[in-house]
């Protein structure tokens, strides 16, 4: 969702936490583009720079499945071709063949890899991973689908923060009343006043998946009461202007838990414990999200991140867009979820996050999209690893 879809999802998942012998008719540039030689660029912000390796630097770089990343990068290009450096490559790669090694191959006669490097020369960060929630849901409510999600309120007003410079960057969104324009309630005020009632869009069987739906900012619901299993998106639309609270860490803070257990599965496991402490506990985070409903063409593709291109399973990225320009593909080097074992693959910066914020003295923050349903799930919850990442940027440009 332009977006977006990880803005809410990396606030609550981060803190709740071979090569082939033989290449043939692989596209061939007219003019072969010059590899420049090898240097460090400076880019924003100011503590983090590029430098420019051999792929030999690359960990595990021949051994990936670069068709596998293929859709991503062909999906990104729909962006990047517009401006007038990316446009050879992606030409190119357009007329590529669908192996591993002729996309190998094509990436590494156009592309240059540029280590990022914070300063004090760290070269790694956290790597966290996000997904796109499944539920139940009926049209209508009806035992056990008790729990609505939204639709955006009609007086919901969201102001245009270029009236009052000041306050750029804010979440300025309220209501009127009378002719004063007041903050929006927060979700705790809204349950009580039941002021929502008539912007249901679905209602759903399970209040905590609903609850981390929210935070992830979009979601697929099976619709039970279609005459033939209907299946839907739930896209970002808006939200009610009060800032993101993490459950996490106000669990970690009351010692209800350790910050080893507060991942998504810790917090569902204690919601689990604790029915009775639900609300309670969704209270502790006074944003609401809102929805607008999307058909579901193409189960296999995921939803629009920040780039506006539907996410791939394992080779999107949500980024910092101040130290990776949207669409850039990205080499990442991590573990696996709970694992030492390396993840190290070709993937697409195309999203972005509220979370998704380069720490100072870090040279990497991204969170890994994982894909649709529960696997997904636990897979982006139990993400919590180091990382490395190389930009892959057009020669000479």
């Amino acid at each position: 969702m332009a977006r977006f879809f990880s803005r809410n999802a990396a606030a609550s998942i981060a803190l709740v936490l071979s090569g082939c012998a033989g290449v043939a008719e692989l596209p061939r540039p007219s003019v072969a583009p010059a590899a420049p030689p090898l240097a460090t660029v400076q880019i924003s912000p100011p503590d983090i720079r590029l430098e420019a390796v051999d792929y030999a630097a690359l960990p595990g770089w021949n051994n990936d499945a670069h068709a596998r990343a293929l859709p991503a990068l062909l999906a990104s290009c729909g962006a990047l071709a517009r401006e007038p450096r990316w446009q050879p490559f992606c030409d190119a790669l357009k007329k590529a063949g669908s192996s591993d090694a002729q996309i190998r191959h094509l990436i590494e006669t156009w592309l240059t890899p540029f280590r990022v490097v914070a300063a004090g020369g760290a070269t790694s960060g956290l790597v966290t991973g996000y997904y796109e929630p499944l539920l139940r849901g009926m049209r209508s409510r009806q035992a056990p689908f008790l729990t609505p999600l939204y639709r955006v309120p009609l007086d919901l007003i969201d102001v245009d923060a270029a009236l009052v410079p000041e306050l750029s960057g804010a979440n300025l969104r309220g209501r009127l009343v009378g002719r004063t324009l007041v903050p929006y309630p927060t979700r705790a005020e809204l349950s009580a006043s039941h002021a929502l009632a008539g912007q249901e869009m679905v209602w759903v069987d399970d209040p905590v998946e609903a609850f981390f739906l929210q935070v992830q900012g979009t979601g697929k619901i099976q619709i039970v009461d279609a005459e033939h299993g209907e299946t839907i998106r739930l896209a970002y639309a808006d939200h009610n202007g009060q800032p993101y609270r993490s459950i996490g860490k106000r669990l970690i803070e009351q010692h209800e838990l350790a910050q080893s257990e507060a991942s998504m599965q810790g917090i569902k496991a204690w919601l689990s414990a604790h029915p009775e402490r639900a609300d309670e506990l969704f209270n502790v985070n006074p944003r609401v999200v809102f929805f607008r409903e999307e058909k579901v063409t193409d189960a296999s593709l995921g939803p629009k991140g920040a780039l506006g291109v539907p996410l791939s399973a394992g080779r999107s990225i949500a980024v910092d867009p101040k130290v990776v320009p949207l669409g850039t593909p990205v080499f990442l080097a991590t573990s696996l979820p709970n694992s030492a074992m390396p993840l190290e693959r070709l993937v697409s910066a195309q999203d972005t996050g509220a979370a998704i914020v380069t720490a100072p003295g870090s040279a990497v923050r991204v969170d890994l999209y994982f894909g649709s349903g529960a696997q997904a799930g636990d897979d982006a919850g139990r993400m919590k690893a180091q990382g490395r990442m190389w930009l892959l940027l057009p020669k000479g440009s």
